[in-house]
């Protein structure tokens, strides 16, 4: 199955917030594909990206305390537009 994750946007907001610590949330049955999409948006904006591995059931399942670990911005790939600024 082919998905459109629309990571020409998601490297585009990232530009976009100088963000240098990105953690990317994917639902189970994207993470087969976790290293190509950490490795393209790596190479495209230079910033570190860390892949959550815990759990991904949607907009409400946002990992806490990221704000401890200097992650600037979150990408979590779902069903649903949901935005919440870190800091």
């Amino acid at each position: 199955m082919q998905y459109n994750l629309e990571l020409d946007k998601v490297i585009k907001e990232i530009r976009r917030q100088k963000a240098k610590v990105v953690c990317i949330q994917l639902p189970d049955g994207l993470k087969p594909i976790a290293k190509h999409i950490v490795d393209k948006i790596e190479l495209e904006t230079n910033s570190k990206i860390i892949m959550w591995q815990g759990s991904c059931f949607g907009a409400c399942d946002l990992p806490l305390q990221l704000e401890n670990l200097g992650i600037d911005l979150v990408v979590q790939f779902g069903h649903n537009e949901y935005e919440r600024k870190l800091s």
